[in-house]
C-alpha cells in the first residue's frame, strides 16, 4: 500500500487551456463567459489556443507550441512539475487525431499527479463555480517511490 503525499494549492490556481480545432471556439466562448473568474488566475495554453484566448481576453497568456508540435507534452511536464493545478482541456471526442497518443499521455499524467480536469463545458463550469478555486487546496498525492525505486533486472 502506497503512502500519501499532499501538494498545496494556492487561492490562485496555475490552469491549462487546451482546445481542439473543432472546439476552440467553444473554449473561447467559455472562457469570456467566465472571464471575471479567470482573471484571478494564472492561464497557460497550447499555441493557437493561447493566442486566440489573449485576444479573446485582452490579457496575457503564457503560450506553450501548438499541440501536435509538443504543447500538449510541454503542459503535461508542467503538470508533472507541479506548475499546473487545473486542465481545461475541450477535446473532440468525434475526431480522431495524429497526436491522439499525446492527448492520452496528457489525461494519464493529470490522474497520475491528481489535477482536477475538465473535458467538456458543464465540467469546466462545475469547476470555475466550486468554492475550492479561490480556496488553498491540499490535494492528496499517490506516493510512487515505491515504483522509481524498484529494482529491474
Amino acid at each position: 500500500m502506497s503512502e500519501i503525499n499532499t501538494r498545496l494549492l494556492y487561492p490562485q490556481k496555475h490552469i491549462a487551456l487546451v482546445a481542439h480545432d473543432h472546439k476552440k471556439p467553444d473554449l473561447i466562448q467559455w472562457a469570456v463567459h467566465n472571464k471575471e473568474v479567470l482573471d484571478q488566475h494564472e492561464l497557460y495554453a497550447t499555441g493557437t489556443t493561447g493566442r486566440l484566448l489573449g485576444e479573446s481576453l485582452g490579457r496575457h497568456i503564457t503560450s506553450m507550441l501548438s499541440g501536435p508540435l509538443g504543447g500538449d507534452q510541454q503542459i503535461g511536464a508542467m503538470i508533472a512539475e507541479g506548475k499546473v493545478d487545473v486542465l481545461i482541456f475541450f477535446w473532440d471526442p468525434m475526431e480522431a487525431l495524429s497526436h491522439d497518443p499525446d492527448i492520452k499521455a496528457l489525461l494519464r499524467i493529470s490522474a497520475v499527479w491528481n489535477i482536477p480536469v475538465a473535458c467538456d463545458r458543464s465540467t469546466a463550469d462545475f469547476l470555475m463555480t466550486s468554492p475550492l478555486m479561490n480556496e488553498r487546496y491540499e490535494a492528496l498525492l499517490t506516493d510512487y517511490s515505491t515504483y522509481t525505486t524498484r529494482k529491474l533486472g
